[in-house]
């Protein structure tokens, strides 16, 4: 696998893309530069990302690979797991990009310390600072490490997903807002959209 590297000027864009500098977005980036070298970049809906998390990295992935929400070529299932597969539609290769469990992503002890401080609120100001450093430094590390040092890449489990469909809208019965016929649900004669079929239709 020959990974492209990506100018400094690039990784600012995806920074400014996505609001900030962490680890995930560096994480990220790395992934989309997998899915670049093995499975192209996409400029209209010809390849499909199917991200298993919605965590920071899904926007490097977003910036850089061409997958986009907008487009239906990015589909989130929120499973948690860092966990990646891409398709091209055009001659079914296909493959997923997993994050090793093997502790180097997440930090050593002290930085998870810290990051649990950050979280609950508890950090002090030296804290915040010696936490802002290595919260940066990990980020370069990510960047520069070997792939393999962080990433499996294998088999796709699922064959690719179909088409993003283009369907007509119908017209909630409850709030008579329009929703799209494939995202409705169809009830006794009348057409729902999901937040009031789950509030209005009682389940068993």
């Amino acid at each position: 696998m020959k990974i492209q590297p990506l100018s400094s000027e690039i990784i600012e864009d995806v920074i400014h893309f996505h609001g900030h500098w962490c680890p995930g977005l560096a994480l990220g980036i790395r992934v989309a530069q997998i899915a670049l070298a093995e499975i192209g970049h996409s400029s209209d809906e010809e390849i499909v990302a199917i991200c298993e998390t919605d965590m920071c990295g899904v926007d490097a992935i977003q910036f850089l690979t061409g997958c986009t929400l907008g487009k239906g070529n990015l589909i989130i299932r929120p499973y948690g797991k860092m966990a990646f597969s891409f398709y091209r539609r055009k001659d079914g290769k296909s493959i997923r990009v997993v994050l090793k469990n093997n502790g180097k992503a997440s930090g050593d002890i002290y930085y998870r310390e810290l990051q649990e401080k950050m979280n609950s609120g508890t950090i002090t100001e030296k804290e915040r600072e010696t936490f802002a450093k290595l919260r940066f430094d990990r980020c370069h590390s990510v960047l520069n490490a070997p792939i393999e040092e962080f990433f499996i890449v294998e088999e796709t489990r699922e064959t690719v997903p179909p088409p993003a469909p283009m369907t007509g809208s119908v017209k909630c019965c409850q709030c008579g807002e329009g929703v799209m016929e494939t995202k409705s649900r169809f009830f006794k004669g009348e057409f729902y959209c999901l937040p009031c079929f789950e509030k209005f239709i009682p389940r068993p």
